[in-house]
This record gives C-alpha cells, sequence and structure tokens, in this order.
C-alpha cells in the first residue's frame, strides 16, 4: 500500500500506472471526497475540434479512448 512522504508524494502503484496508461509528466486533480478518501482524475486537454484531430487536418495528438467515448456523446 503506498505511504505519503514527508513532502506529501504518493507513488501510484506500476499496475494502476499501466492500466490507464499513465505517463511520467502527465497531471492529475486531486479532490477529496471525504475524510477518507480522495480521488486521482487524469487531467485532459480540451480539444477545440476534435474532427479535424481525427482527420488529420491539424498536428496529430494522442486521444485516449475513453476521451474518444466522452466526445462521440457530446
Amino acid at each position: 500500500m503506498p505511504k505519503v512522504t514527508e513532502k506529501y508524494q504518493v507513488t501510484i502503484p506500476k499496475e494502476v500506472r499501466e492500466k490507464i496508461g499513465l505517463k511520467p509528466g502527465e497531471e492529475v486533480e486531486v479532490i477529496p471526497l471525504n475524510d477518507n478518501e480522495i480521488l486521482l482524475r487524469r487531467k485532459v486537454e480540451k480539444i477545440k475540434n476534435p474532427l479535424q484531430i481525427l482527420l488529420a487536418k491539424e498536428e496529430e495528438k494522442e486521444i485516449p479512448p475513453e476521451k474518444i467515448d466522452e466526445l462521440a456523446e457530446e
């Protein structure tokens, strides 16, 4: 189980990082849920025009699968 260091840092376990494809340098939001739980949520860059990216009319950007699903629902 990860522990909080003196600098209030926590290491995300390797199996979790691999499962969600988390890469070094990515930003995450830390959201307190209650006195005992926090939620870490990957901060995803907003894409102004996803259709142009999908059609490769702009520079290519990696879009996570969950973001594609989210965009499809809009």
